[in-house]
């Protein structure tokens, strides 16, 4: 594991947002800019940083008494103007530093005083508030088991939004992942995919390699890597206690690839058992790649004992040398593994997991942050519309290190390849799930499974025989 820490962005100022102040639904766009400090390390005997002042032009839209969100508009209008909204969530740190940022262009077109705060300790806090009477307005979570917990303290948001412009932005994905009882209780904000291949850049156009974009086309391209001596695939999956959860993950995005979305959701619940004939098949698909020691680097062995986050392997040490292997599926955050030196975009890219069967299009596997409200008042209803807009999230998408899962983002907002391809493989998906496992019981999800994905790996136990065993253990 590499010591290189990621680059800090830490947002200084925002330059005032120039609005006018008539009402009206043809304004022109305005273009601002958002001036931001990035801290970076630099590679010196001592400890220092250098501070290199970046602009980021935002996009911002004058008052308008018309457009698909009613109480947005009025907002924008001035008639909130000197009202507060409360944000509480589980953002800290720099992802709460930026998220008060991608809020001032609202603050500054409204008046509307919106603050957030932030805690490693939401989880708990929220419900405690919320069954105490003393909710924030907004909650933002990181995950919608907790929604489904306070639907009870919870406003519909299909009792005031737009439904048809929130079903032009988002596939019915993200909308069905917040709503119970038929009624929506949340929005999706931010989001991240575990669906992505990386490889190193040069060394693969240099052997001629492209990048697949159906199964077969990857089978092809793991043979004629083989054909060439090399080894197609590092999959790593040690992390101690936790050792188990990458394999989790390719059998959920298989599985996405090779049956309908209702029977990962019922797969989820139990309402089918966890040895349904549509596990046993993602694992024999899964079973081409990891149980073939000619795909996989040290085999079945070098897979449940080298950690997570090991990647040298990908990148050769020695100029012109091959790398030991050549692509690892795993989610964003891998370049934060990257030995020194590496960086992405430049020396190592992703592509998309394929999809396997046709009819089930391009699955996506992956997380994301609802946000919740309330308290009903007009301006809380205004800061909700906002943050379903392209513009809630505008800032902080050109600053980097954010996903929209809002179809409306223009790709060209992102401003690196690597937050860009993921966006389009956001606005491309056709369906979304969160990850399986994290979702079931924890004696299951982040126990039998975790556990019985390292026997199966490893031959000591069949799918069927694995999967049963699992299946019976989930708690009554």
């Amino acid at each position: 594991m590499s010591d290189r820490k990621l680059a800090v962005l830490t947002v200084i100022s925002i330059l005032a947002l120039v609005l006018s102040a008539c009402a009206t639904p043809t304004a022109e766009i305005v273009v601002e800019t958002v001036q931001v400090e990035v801290t970076r390390e630099v590679e010196v005997p001592v400890e220092v940083t250098q501070v290199v002042r970046e602009e980021v032009e935002v996009t911002t839209v004058p008052p308008a008494l018309e457009g698909p969100y009613e109480h947005l508009a009025r907002a924008r209008a001035g008639e909130f103007a000197g009202t507060e909204v409360n944000i509480f969530g589980v953002y800290t740190g720099e992802d709460a530093n930026r998220f008060r940022t991608a809020l001032v262009p609202f603050e500054q077109a409204t008046g509307i005083n919106v603050t957030f705060e932030g805690s490693g300790d939401f989880e708990t806090l929220i419900v405690v508030r919320a069954e105490g009477g003393n909710p924030p307005d907004i909650a933002q979570f990181s995950q919608p088991g907790l929604i489904a917990r306070l639907t009870d303290f919870l406003v519909p948001l299909d009792s005031f939004m737009n439904m048809d412009q929130l079903q032009k932005d988002y596939i019915q994905s993200w909308l069905d992942f917040a709503t119970f009882d038929e009624q929506l209780y949340g929005l999706f904000y931010r989001a991240s995919t575990k669906s992505l291949v990386w490889y190193p850049t040069p060394q693969f156009s240099d052997a001629g390699y492209e990048v697949p974009e159906t199964w077969d086309e990857l089978i092809a391209l793991m043979d004629e890597m083989v054909a060439n001596g090399h080894t197609p695939w590092c999959i790593p999956i040690e992390h101690g206690g936790s050792t188990g959860w990458v394999a989790t993950d390719w059998v959920e995005d298989i599985l996405l690839r090779t049956a309908p979305p209702e029977i990962y959701d019922q797969w989820i619940t139990n309402e089918i058992p966890f040895d349904h004939p549509a596990l046993v098949e993602a694992l024999d698909y899964m079973a081409t790649i990891w149980h073939n020691e000619d795909y996989v680097y040290g085999g079945p062995e070098a897979i449940v004992t080298t950690f997570v986050g090991q990647t040298d392997e990908l990148f050769p040490a020695e100029e012109g040398a091959d790398p030991e292997c050549w692509m690892m599926k795993q989610a964003g955050w891998i370049p934060a593994f990257f030995p020194e030196g590496i960086e992405a975009g430049t020396d190592a890219m992703f592509f998309y997991f394929p999809p396997i069967k046709e009819e089930y299009g391009k699955p996506v596997l992956g997380g994301g942050d609802p946000i919740g409200m309330f308290n009903d008042r007009p301006e809380v209803r205004a800061v909700m519309e906002y943050l379903a807009t392209p513009a809630g999230a505008e800032v902080w998408i050109k600053t980097g290190g954010f996903n929209s899962p809002n179809r409306s983002v223009p790709l060209n907002w992102y401003t690196n390849d690597i937050d860009r391809l993921q966006g389009e493989i956001m606005k491309n998906a056709d369906v979304f799930r969160f990850d399986a496992s994290d979702l079931m019981p924890g004696e299951v999800g982040t126990g039998t499974f975790w556990s019985g994905m390292v026997e199966w790996t490893l031959g000591e136990k069949d799918a069927e025989t694995m999967l049963r065993e699992i299946d019976e253990s989930w708690p009554e």
